[in-house]
Protein backbone atom coordinates (compact mmCIF):
# COMPACT_ATOMS: atom_id res chain seq x y z
CA UNK A 1 0.00 0.00 0.00
CA UNK A 2 1.62 3.64 -0.71
CA UNK A 3 2.20 6.02 1.54
CA UNK A 4 -0.52 8.76 1.55
CA UNK A 5 0.78 12.84 1.56
CA UNK A 6 -1.58 15.48 1.89
CA UNK A 7 -0.58 18.40 0.64
CA UNK A 8 -1.61 22.21 1.25
CA UNK A 9 -2.12 24.61 -1.63
CA UNK A 10 -1.29 27.95 -0.01
CA UNK A 11 1.91 28.34 -2.47
CA UNK A 12 -0.35 25.95 -5.62
CA UNK A 13 2.72 26.80 -7.72
CA UNK A 14 5.40 24.95 -5.53
CA UNK A 15 2.33 22.20 -4.38
CA UNK A 16 1.55 21.13 -7.98
CA UNK A 17 5.42 20.40 -8.75
CA UNK A 18 5.80 18.57 -5.43
CA UNK A 19 2.72 16.68 -6.10
CA UNK A 20 4.02 15.43 -9.42
CA UNK A 21 7.13 14.66 -7.74
CA UNK A 22 5.26 12.35 -4.89
CA UNK A 23 3.47 10.54 -7.12
CA UNK A 24 5.86 9.65 -9.43
CA UNK A 25 7.79 8.00 -6.60
CA UNK A 26 4.62 6.05 -5.93
CA UNK A 27 3.61 8.05 -3.07
CA UNK A 28 -0.82 8.22 -3.49
CA UNK A 29 -1.36 12.33 -2.60
CA UNK A 30 -4.04 14.62 -1.79
CA UNK A 31 -4.14 18.46 -2.03
CA UNK A 32 -6.05 20.28 0.59
CA UNK A 33 -6.58 24.48 1.10
CA UNK A 34 -5.64 25.27 4.53
CA UNK A 35 -9.05 27.49 4.79
CA UNK A 36 -10.92 23.62 4.53
CA UNK A 37 -11.34 21.64 7.51
CA UNK A 38 -7.91 20.03 7.43
CA UNK A 39 -8.88 18.35 10.67
CA UNK A 40 -11.51 16.31 9.03
CA UNK A 41 -9.17 15.77 5.87
CA UNK A 42 -6.53 14.27 8.40
CA UNK A 43 -9.06 11.99 10.15
CA UNK A 44 -10.36 11.00 6.68
CA UNK A 45 -7.42 10.13 4.47
CA UNK A 46 -5.36 9.03 7.71
CA UNK A 47 -1.95 10.52 5.80
CA UNK A 48 1.64 9.48 6.65
CA UNK A 49 2.84 12.96 6.33
CA UNK A 50 1.92 16.61 5.68
CA UNK A 51 2.91 19.40 3.36
CA UNK A 52 2.67 22.70 4.24
CA UNK A 53 3.70 24.90 1.35
CA UNK A 54 3.08 28.45 2.65
CA UNK A 55 1.61 31.02 5.18
CA UNK A 56 3.51 29.68 7.64
CA UNK A 57 3.06 33.12 9.28
CA UNK A 58 -0.82 32.84 8.88
CA UNK A 59 -2.98 31.58 11.67
CA UNK A 60 -4.74 29.10 8.73
CA UNK A 61 -1.40 27.38 9.27
CA UNK A 62 -2.44 26.39 12.80
CA UNK A 63 -5.08 24.29 11.99
CA UNK A 64 -2.94 21.06 9.59
CA UNK A 65 -0.54 21.75 12.18
CA UNK A 66 -2.76 20.54 15.01
CA UNK A 67 -3.99 18.14 13.20
CA UNK A 68 -0.99 16.66 12.62
CA UNK A 69 0.13 16.37 16.14
CA UNK A 70 -3.41 15.33 17.08
CA UNK A 71 -2.82 12.12 14.87
CA UNK A 72 0.76 11.84 15.28
CA UNK A 73 1.93 12.41 11.90
CA UNK A 74 4.95 13.74 10.42
CA UNK A 75 4.46 17.26 8.89
CA UNK A 76 7.29 19.42 6.53
CA UNK A 77 6.80 22.67 6.28
CA UNK A 78 8.54 25.03 2.81
CA UNK A 79 9.19 28.65 4.82
CA UNK A 80 10.22 31.68 2.85
CA UNK A 81 13.73 32.42 2.47
CA UNK A 82 13.46 35.57 3.90
CA UNK A 83 12.33 34.18 7.05
CA UNK A 84 15.03 35.30 9.52
CA UNK A 85 14.27 32.11 12.35
CA UNK A 86 12.78 28.81 10.50
CA UNK A 87 13.63 26.95 13.88
CA UNK A 88 11.38 28.99 15.51
CA UNK A 89 8.24 28.58 13.17
CA UNK A 90 9.07 25.09 13.18
CA UNK A 91 8.71 24.97 16.86
CA UNK A 92 5.59 27.35 16.98
CA UNK A 93 3.92 24.96 14.18
CA UNK A 94 4.96 21.54 15.55
CA UNK A 95 6.82 21.13 12.00
CA UNK A 96 9.10 17.54 12.04
CA UNK A 97 11.14 19.67 9.71
CA UNK A 98 11.44 22.17 6.94
CA UNK A 99 13.12 23.22 3.90
CA UNK A 100 13.64 27.01 2.16
CA UNK A 101 11.72 27.73 -0.77
CA UNK A 102 12.16 27.34 -3.84
CA UNK A 103 12.60 23.57 -2.80
CA UNK A 104 13.90 20.97 -5.44
CA UNK A 105 10.69 18.50 -5.51
CA UNK A 106 13.51 15.86 -5.35
CA UNK A 107 14.35 16.83 -2.00
CA UNK A 108 11.46 17.90 -0.47
CA UNK A 109 10.07 13.73 -1.75
CA UNK A 110 13.46 12.38 -0.12
CA UNK A 111 12.80 14.22 2.79
CA UNK A 112 8.95 13.46 3.02
CA UNK A 113 10.18 9.35 2.78
CA UNK A 114 12.97 9.78 5.61
CA UNK A 115 10.16 11.68 8.04
CA UNK A 116 7.63 8.94 7.29
CA UNK A 117 10.29 5.87 8.10
CA UNK A 118 11.57 7.84 11.27
CA UNK A 119 7.71 7.85 12.80
CA UNK A 120 7.59 4.16 11.87
CA UNK A 121 10.31 3.38 13.89
CA UNK A 122 9.39 5.36 16.52
CA UNK A 123 6.44 3.80 16.51
CA UNK A 124 7.68 0.53 16.33
CA UNK A 125 10.47 0.99 19.04
CA UNK A 126 8.21 3.25 21.37
CA UNK A 127 10.91 6.09 21.38
CA UNK A 128 8.70 9.16 21.26
CA UNK A 129 10.48 12.85 20.51
CA UNK A 130 10.70 15.12 17.56
CA UNK A 131 13.58 16.92 19.28
CA UNK A 132 17.43 16.87 17.41
CA UNK A 133 18.68 14.65 20.33
CA UNK A 134 15.98 12.10 20.11
CA UNK A 135 16.44 12.13 15.94
CA UNK A 136 19.93 11.42 16.51
CA UNK A 137 19.38 8.85 18.61
CA UNK A 138 16.76 6.62 15.83
CA UNK A 139 19.76 7.20 13.37
CA UNK A 140 22.07 5.32 15.68
CA UNK A 141 19.55 2.81 16.76
CA UNK A 142 19.60 1.82 12.22
CA UNK A 143 23.14 2.45 12.42
CA UNK A 144 24.33 -0.03 15.18
CA UNK A 145 21.46 -2.78 14.87
CA UNK A 146 23.05 -4.71 11.88
CA UNK A 147 26.12 -5.29 13.13
CA UNK A 148 27.44 -7.15 16.12
CA UNK A 149 29.40 -5.07 18.64
CA UNK A 150 29.04 -4.05 21.91
CA UNK A 151 26.90 -1.38 22.56
CA UNK A 152 27.16 0.64 25.90
CA UNK A 153 23.81 2.79 26.40
CA UNK A 154 24.30 5.75 29.16
CA UNK A 155 21.58 8.26 30.36
CA UNK A 156 19.97 9.06 33.58
CA UNK A 157 17.20 6.59 35.54
CA UNK A 158 13.58 6.63 33.10
CA UNK A 159 14.88 7.91 30.06
CA UNK A 160 14.53 4.52 28.32
CA UNK A 161 17.87 2.48 27.91
CA UNK A 162 15.73 -0.23 27.88
CA UNK A 163 13.87 0.55 25.06
CA UNK A 164 16.70 1.31 23.02
CA UNK A 165 18.32 -1.81 24.05
CA UNK A 166 15.28 -3.52 22.65
CA UNK A 167 14.93 -1.31 19.56
CA UNK A 168 18.29 -2.60 18.02
CA UNK A 169 17.52 -5.94 18.78
CA UNK A 170 14.13 -6.14 16.87
CA UNK A 171 16.04 -4.18 14.31
CA UNK A 172 19.21 -6.73 13.78
CA UNK A 173 19.16 -10.26 12.13
CA UNK A 174 19.07 -11.74 16.02
CA UNK A 175 15.43 -10.28 16.21
CA UNK A 176 14.12 -13.83 15.68
CA UNK A 177 16.24 -15.47 18.78
CA UNK A 178 16.15 -14.15 22.28
CA UNK A 179 16.46 -10.80 24.14
CA UNK A 180 17.61 -11.37 27.77
CA UNK A 181 17.77 -8.56 30.32
CA UNK A 182 19.04 -8.50 33.70
CA UNK A 183 19.33 -5.71 35.74
CA UNK A 184 23.00 -5.97 38.00
CA UNK A 185 21.85 -4.01 40.60
CA UNK A 186 19.12 -6.33 41.26
CA UNK A 187 21.24 -8.96 42.50
CA UNK A 188 23.65 -9.24 44.91
CA UNK A 189 27.24 -10.62 44.14
CA UNK A 190 27.21 -14.12 44.96
CA UNK A 191 24.01 -14.33 42.80
CA UNK A 192 24.75 -12.29 40.08
CA UNK A 193 27.85 -14.64 38.72
CA UNK A 194 25.37 -17.74 38.73
CA UNK A 195 22.60 -15.69 37.52
CA UNK A 196 24.85 -14.72 34.26
CA UNK A 197 26.64 -17.70 33.86
CA UNK A 198 24.89 -20.42 35.54
CA UNK A 199 26.05 -23.27 38.25
CA UNK A 200 26.47 -26.79 38.09
CA UNK A 201 24.68 -29.09 40.42
CA UNK A 202 26.67 -29.10 43.81
CA UNK A 203 28.55 -26.16 43.06
CA UNK A 204 27.24 -24.74 46.21
CA UNK A 205 24.83 -25.10 48.62
CA UNK A 206 21.74 -25.30 47.32
CA UNK A 207 22.75 -25.86 43.73
CA UNK A 208 20.62 -29.23 43.39
CA UNK A 209 20.55 -29.17 39.78
CA UNK A 210 22.47 -27.62 36.85
CA UNK A 211 21.33 -24.06 36.04
CA UNK A 212 22.17 -22.36 32.86
CA UNK A 213 22.88 -18.99 33.00
CA UNK A 214 21.14 -15.85 31.17
CA UNK A 215 24.54 -16.25 28.53
CA UNK A 216 23.40 -19.48 27.61
CA UNK A 217 19.76 -18.80 27.63
CA UNK A 218 20.80 -15.63 25.10
CA UNK A 219 22.84 -17.59 22.95
CA UNK A 220 22.21 -16.48 18.94
CA UNK A 221 20.53 -13.52 20.59
CA UNK A 222 20.87 -10.36 22.78
CA UNK A 223 21.76 -10.43 26.24
CA UNK A 224 20.84 -6.41 27.71
CA UNK A 225 23.01 -5.74 31.21
CA UNK A 226 21.66 -3.30 32.86
CA UNK A 227 23.25 -1.20 35.55
CA UNK A 228 26.21 -2.64 34.72
CA UNK A 229 28.36 -0.03 36.58
CA UNK A 230 27.48 -2.14 40.02
CA UNK A 231 28.68 -4.95 38.84
CA UNK A 232 31.18 -6.18 41.55
CA UNK A 233 34.82 -6.83 40.17
CA UNK A 234 35.11 -10.15 40.09
CA UNK A 235 32.51 -10.51 37.96
CA UNK A 236 33.58 -7.70 36.07
CA UNK A 237 36.64 -9.65 35.25
CA UNK A 238 34.41 -12.93 34.26
CA UNK A 239 32.42 -10.31 31.58
CA UNK A 240 35.79 -8.90 30.26
CA UNK A 241 36.74 -12.85 29.52
CA UNK A 242 33.00 -13.44 28.24
CA UNK A 243 33.70 -10.27 25.73
CA UNK A 244 37.29 -11.32 24.70
CA UNK A 245 36.74 -14.73 23.84
CA UNK A 246 32.47 -15.50 23.59
CA UNK A 247 33.26 -18.36 26.13
CA UNK A 248 33.18 -18.94 30.21
CA UNK A 249 32.20 -21.53 32.65
CA UNK A 250 29.53 -21.99 34.71
CA UNK A 251 30.23 -21.97 38.57
CA UNK A 252 31.70 -24.88 39.68
CA UNK A 253 31.79 -25.94 36.39
CA UNK A 254 35.24 -27.22 34.29
CA UNK A 255 34.45 -27.04 30.38
CA UNK A 256 34.38 -23.81 28.77
CA UNK A 257 31.03 -22.72 27.39
CA UNK A 258 31.23 -20.99 24.20
CA UNK A 259 28.33 -18.96 23.17
CA UNK A 260 27.24 -16.17 20.14
CA UNK A 261 25.91 -13.31 21.94
CA UNK A 262 25.41 -9.41 21.47
CA UNK A 263 26.21 -7.35 24.59
CA UNK A 264 24.40 -4.14 24.86
CA UNK A 265 25.15 -2.37 28.72
CA UNK A 266 23.50 0.24 30.32
CA UNK A 267 24.29 2.74 32.94
CA UNK A 268 22.73 5.30 34.95
CA UNK A 269 26.15 6.68 36.12
CA UNK A 270 29.50 8.08 33.67
CA UNK A 271 31.23 4.73 33.60
CA UNK A 272 34.19 6.77 32.55
CA UNK A 273 33.99 8.77 36.44
CA UNK A 274 33.53 5.39 37.51
CA UNK A 275 36.89 4.27 35.83
CA UNK A 276 38.59 7.38 37.44
CA UNK A 277 37.52 6.61 40.89
CA UNK A 278 38.74 2.98 40.24
CA UNK A 279 35.40 1.02 40.84
CA UNK A 280 34.90 0.13 37.36
CA UNK A 281 37.83 -1.73 35.40
CA UNK A 282 38.91 0.64 32.40
CA UNK A 283 39.82 -2.54 30.21
CA UNK A 284 36.07 -3.54 30.22
CA UNK A 285 34.68 -0.05 29.64
CA UNK A 286 36.77 -0.02 26.82
CA UNK A 287 35.25 -3.35 25.74
CA UNK A 288 31.99 -2.29 26.28
CA UNK A 289 32.13 1.00 24.77
CA UNK A 290 32.74 0.12 21.10
CA UNK A 291 29.26 2.09 20.28
CA UNK A 292 27.71 4.25 22.31
CA UNK A 293 24.57 5.97 22.62
CA UNK A 294 23.58 8.89 25.73
CA UNK A 295 19.98 9.32 26.22
CA UNK A 296 19.52 13.09 27.63
CA UNK A 297 17.21 13.77 30.10
CA UNK A 298 13.76 15.04 29.36
CA UNK A 299 14.88 18.47 30.60
CA UNK A 300 17.00 18.81 28.16
CA UNK A 301 14.67 17.90 25.13
CA UNK A 302 11.27 19.85 26.62
CA UNK A 303 9.92 19.89 23.19
CA UNK A 304 9.08 16.50 23.10
CA UNK A 305 7.11 16.94 26.13
CA UNK A 306 3.85 17.66 24.56
CA UNK A 307 4.25 14.82 22.09
CA UNK A 308 4.70 12.17 25.18
CA UNK A 309 1.58 13.62 27.08
CA UNK A 310 -0.24 13.42 24.10
CA UNK A 311 1.03 9.72 23.47
CA UNK A 312 0.60 8.70 27.03
CA UNK A 313 -3.10 10.07 27.51
CA UNK A 314 -4.42 8.30 24.47
CA UNK A 315 -2.61 5.42 25.76
CA UNK A 316 -3.71 5.15 29.19
CA UNK A 317 -7.28 6.24 27.85
CA UNK A 318 -8.18 3.79 25.83
CA UNK A 319 -6.07 1.32 28.25
CA UNK A 320 -8.78 2.26 31.32
CA UNK A 321 -11.89 2.82 29.23
CA UNK A 322 -12.61 6.45 29.53
CA UNK A 323 -13.75 8.96 27.23
CA UNK A 324 -11.18 11.56 27.96
CA UNK A 325 -10.95 15.18 25.82
CA UNK A 326 -6.95 15.98 26.74
CA UNK A 327 -5.04 18.32 28.79
CA UNK A 328 -5.45 22.05 28.62
CA UNK A 329 -3.21 24.42 27.77
CA UNK A 330 -2.30 26.02 31.02
CA UNK A 331 -1.77 22.44 32.29
CA UNK A 332 0.13 21.18 29.43
CA UNK A 333 2.89 24.62 30.06
CA UNK A 334 3.20 23.32 33.52
CA UNK A 335 3.78 20.04 32.74
CA UNK A 336 6.71 21.50 30.19
CA UNK A 337 8.48 23.80 32.60
CA UNK A 338 8.58 21.21 35.46
CA UNK A 339 12.00 19.78 36.15
CA UNK A 340 11.27 16.04 35.65
CA UNK A 341 14.29 14.43 37.42
CA UNK A 342 12.56 10.71 37.04
CA UNK A 343 12.02 11.54 33.49
CA UNK A 344 9.92 10.25 30.78
CA UNK A 345 9.03 7.19 33.36
CA UNK A 346 8.18 9.71 35.77
CA UNK A 347 6.14 11.63 33.63
CA UNK A 348 4.13 8.73 32.08
CA UNK A 349 2.91 7.48 35.52
CA UNK A 350 2.05 10.62 36.58
CA UNK A 351 -0.28 11.18 33.19
CA UNK A 352 -1.86 7.62 34.19
CA UNK A 353 -2.80 8.96 37.53
CA UNK A 354 -4.22 11.79 36.11
CA UNK A 355 -6.28 10.12 33.32
CA UNK A 356 -7.36 7.71 35.81
CA UNK A 357 -8.52 10.57 38.57
CA UNK A 358 -9.67 13.76 36.75
CA UNK A 359 -12.58 14.28 37.61
CA UNK A 360 -13.89 16.79 34.53
CA UNK A 361 -12.21 14.09 31.58
CA UNK A 362 -9.76 16.86 30.66
CA UNK A 363 -6.02 17.20 32.79
CA UNK A 364 -6.64 21.11 34.14
CA UNK A 365 -3.58 22.96 36.29
CA UNK A 366 -5.46 22.18 39.74
CA UNK A 367 -5.22 18.20 38.52
CA UNK A 368 -1.59 18.91 38.87
CA UNK A 369 0.10 17.58 41.72
CA UNK A 370 1.52 20.82 43.85
CA UNK A 371 5.05 19.26 43.32
CA UNK A 372 4.69 19.45 39.96
CA UNK A 373 3.05 22.92 39.53
CA UNK A 374 5.03 25.08 41.93
CA UNK A 375 8.68 23.36 40.76
CA UNK A 376 9.56 21.74 43.83
CA UNK A 377 12.88 19.60 43.36
CA UNK A 378 12.31 18.31 46.63
CA UNK A 379 13.01 14.96 46.28
CA UNK A 380 14.40 12.55 48.59
CA UNK A 381 18.52 12.35 48.34
CA UNK A 382 19.25 8.65 47.39
CA UNK A 383 23.46 7.49 48.77
CA UNK A 384 24.18 5.07 47.36
CA UNK A 385 27.30 2.92 48.86
CA UNK A 386 30.17 1.27 46.56
CA UNK A 387 31.00 -2.36 47.41
CA UNK A 388 34.37 -0.73 47.31
CA UNK A 389 36.42 1.47 49.68
CA UNK A 390 35.77 4.28 47.63
CA UNK A 391 32.11 3.85 47.92
CA UNK A 392 32.46 4.69 51.09
CA UNK A 393 35.07 7.54 50.82
CA UNK A 394 32.45 9.17 48.81
CA UNK A 395 29.92 8.71 51.34
CA UNK A 396 31.58 10.62 54.03
CA UNK A 397 32.56 13.49 51.64
CA UNK A 398 28.74 13.74 51.20
CA UNK A 399 27.85 13.41 54.39
CA UNK A 400 30.52 16.03 55.84
CA UNK A 401 29.37 18.76 52.50
CA UNK A 402 25.90 18.20 53.84
CA UNK A 403 26.63 18.40 57.25
CA UNK A 404 28.62 22.12 56.19
CA UNK A 405 25.89 23.16 53.89
CA UNK A 406 23.41 23.05 57.17
CA UNK A 407 26.10 24.71 59.17
CA UNK A 408 26.11 27.62 57.07
CA UNK A 409 22.48 28.00 56.80
CA UNK A 410 22.18 28.44 60.07
CA UNK A 411 25.12 30.66 60.13
CA UNK A 412 22.90 32.49 57.88
CA UNK A 413 20.21 32.72 59.56
CA UNK A 414 21.81 34.35 63.15
CA UNK A 415 23.08 36.59 60.64
CA UNK A 416 19.86 37.89 59.41
CA UNK A 417 18.52 37.65 62.91
CA UNK A 418 21.17 40.51 64.28
CA UNK A 419 21.21 42.90 60.90
CA UNK A 420 22.55 45.49 63.95
CA UNK A 421 25.33 43.82 65.20
CA UNK A 422 28.66 44.20 63.64
CA UNK A 423 30.81 40.95 62.96
CA UNK A 424 34.00 40.85 64.61
CA UNK A 425 36.44 38.37 64.73
CA UNK A 426 38.79 37.45 67.94
CA UNK A 427 41.77 39.81 67.82
CA UNK A 428 44.85 39.45 70.68
CA UNK A 429 44.54 41.97 73.01
CA UNK A 430 46.71 44.19 75.09
CA UNK A 431 49.59 42.93 77.50
CA UNK A 432 49.09 41.80 80.92
CA UNK A 433 52.03 42.65 82.55
CA UNK A 434 51.48 40.40 85.68
CA UNK A 435 51.51 37.28 83.01
CA UNK A 436 53.48 38.72 80.34
CA UNK A 437 51.24 37.33 77.82
CA UNK A 438 48.60 38.92 75.76
CA UNK A 439 44.71 38.08 76.67
CA UNK A 440 42.10 37.36 73.90
CA UNK A 441 39.28 40.24 73.20
CA UNK A 442 35.37 38.76 72.45
CA UNK A 443 33.57 39.98 69.93
CA UNK A 444 29.88 40.87 70.60
CA UNK A 445 28.62 37.97 67.72
CA UNK A 446 26.80 35.42 69.37
CA UNK A 447 29.00 33.00 67.64
CA UNK A 448 32.30 33.95 69.35
CA UNK A 449 32.68 32.63 73.44
CA UNK A 450 31.93 34.80 76.23
CA UNK A 451 34.14 37.64 76.91
CA UNK A 452 34.03 35.81 81.10
CA UNK A 453 35.50 32.36 78.95
CA UNK A 454 38.03 34.39 76.99
CA UNK A 455 39.13 36.45 79.87
CA UNK A 456 40.55 33.10 81.15
CA UNK A 457 42.02 31.65 77.32
CA UNK A 458 45.67 33.16 77.31
CA UNK A 459 47.28 33.53 74.20
CA UNK A 460 51.00 32.69 74.54
CA UNK A 461 53.74 33.84 71.25
CA UNK A 462 53.99 31.17 68.91
CA UNK A 463 50.97 29.56 69.39
CA UNK A 464 48.58 28.94 65.97
CA UNK A 465 44.83 28.94 65.44
CA UNK A 466 44.29 25.21 66.43
CA UNK A 467 46.15 26.05 70.01
CA UNK A 468 43.43 28.59 70.70
CA UNK A 469 40.44 26.99 69.40
CA UNK A 470 41.81 23.89 71.49
CA UNK A 471 42.66 26.21 74.56
CA UNK A 472 39.09 28.11 74.18
CA UNK A 473 37.18 24.47 74.23
CA UNK A 474 39.26 23.48 77.11
CA UNK A 475 38.32 26.62 79.08
CA UNK A 476 34.60 26.20 77.77
CA UNK A 477 34.27 22.73 79.07
CA UNK A 478 36.15 23.77 82.61
CA UNK A 479 33.47 26.62 83.46
CA UNK A 480 30.44 23.97 82.23
CA UNK A 481 32.43 21.16 84.26
CA UNK A 482 32.42 19.25 81.53
CA UNK A 483 29.14 19.51 80.08
CA UNK A 484 29.74 19.55 76.40
CA UNK A 485 25.54 20.73 75.39
CA UNK A 486 26.43 24.00 77.66
CA UNK A 487 29.85 24.09 76.33
CA UNK A 488 28.80 23.92 72.74
CA UNK A 489 26.32 26.96 73.43
CA UNK A 490 28.63 29.03 75.61
CA UNK A 491 31.04 28.44 72.28
CA UNK A 492 28.18 29.16 69.74
CA UNK A 493 28.89 26.55 67.82
CA UNK A 494 26.68 23.15 66.97
CA UNK A 495 27.19 20.19 69.69
CA UNK A 496 27.98 17.81 67.02
CA UNK A 497 30.64 20.42 65.73
CA UNK A 498 32.00 20.00 69.24
CA UNK A 499 31.87 16.44 69.52
CA UNK A 500 34.15 16.53 66.20
CA UNK A 501 36.74 19.14 67.68
CA UNK A 502 37.26 16.69 70.60
CA UNK A 503 37.83 13.69 68.66
CA UNK A 504 40.15 15.97 66.41
CA UNK A 505 42.42 18.11 69.24
CA UNK A 506 41.58 14.24 71.24
CA UNK A 507 40.28 16.01 74.20
CA UNK A 508 38.70 13.71 76.23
Amino acid sequence: MADRVLITTDDLEQAVRVNASLEQAGFDTAMVSSLDDVRQSVRGRQPDAIILTGGLHESTAQRPGAAAREHAVSTLGLVEATDEDPDQIGRDLGLTDWLVKPADPAEVTATVRRLIEQRRLQQRTGILGESAAIQEVLVKIEQMAPVTSTVLIEGESGTGKELVARAIHDLSPRRGKAFIAVNCAALPETLLESELFGHEKGAFTGAAERRLGRFELANGGTIFLDEVGEMAPPTQVKLLRVLEDRSFFRVGGIQPIQVDVRVIAASNKSLKEAVALGTFRDDLFYRLNVLSVYLPPLRERRSDIPLLVRTFIAQFAKQHDRDFRGITPEALQLIVDADWPGNVRQLKNLIESMVVLAPEGEIRSRDIPPDIREGSRGLPVRIETGRAVAGKELEFIFRTLVELKLQIEELRRRFEERPSERVEVIEVGPRDSRLGTRVLEASPDPLTPSPELLDRVIYKAGMSMSDVERAAIDAALRETHGNRRKAAETLGIGERTLYRKLKEYAID
